[in-house]
């Protein structure tokens, strides 16, 4: 984090990165057909939402006199990643999984920064939630390595893919 940032620099780049964490949610679930794969895609896109809302009310409340306006494109240090239709959906949850940990980074470290107690445990739940988001794509990582088609399994053939006892 860079320490000249000011706290009301902190939500307008917390911010854009939880619209590009939702938009890319919301394009990952345009290439996904299982169902409960696309049901839990849809639950980390609205969740980035309601990350979002919660900035934008905490910076107007915070900084009433002041304009929010959020960059463009991100603009967090971020490794270079070719991201087209052509790139593996297993790649694309892995490149999402490393945002939800870089994100849980961005909001431990902008809470150290804060004065206010508030915004301290908002910037806390925000992280905590992103760590969460986290593990569940870890989780389904781990199927997509075990079983490469779950993410294109729809109807019946998803039955194919699920085992019953230990």
């Amino acid at each position: 984090m860079d320490p000249k940032l000011k706290p009301y620099d902190v939500y307008p780049i917390a911010i854009r990165a939880e619209i590009g964490a939702a938009a890319a949610y919301r394009s990952l679930l345009g290439r996904v057909k299982n169902e409960v794969l696309r049901q839990k895609l849809d639950f980390l896109a609205k969740e980035e939402d309601r990350h979002k809302a919660i900035l934008e009310r905490l910076f107007r409340d915070h900084f009433p006199g002041r304009t929010l306006v959020v960059p463009a494109a991100e603009t967090r240090p971020k490794k270079a990643v070719a991201v087209d239709d052509s790139t593996a959906v297993l790649d694309l949850f892995k490149l999402a999984m490393q945002k939800e940990k870089e994100a849980e980074e961005y909001y431990r470290n902008a809470r150290a920064g804060m004065e206010d107690p508030q915004t301290k445990r908002v910037l806390d739940y925000l992280g905590r939630t992103e760590r969460s988001h986290y593990f569940m794509l870890k989780s389904e990582i781990a199927i997509l390595e075990k079983f490469p088609d779950y993410y294109n399994a729809e109807g019946d053939d998803s039955l194919a893919l699920f085992h019953v006892g230990p």
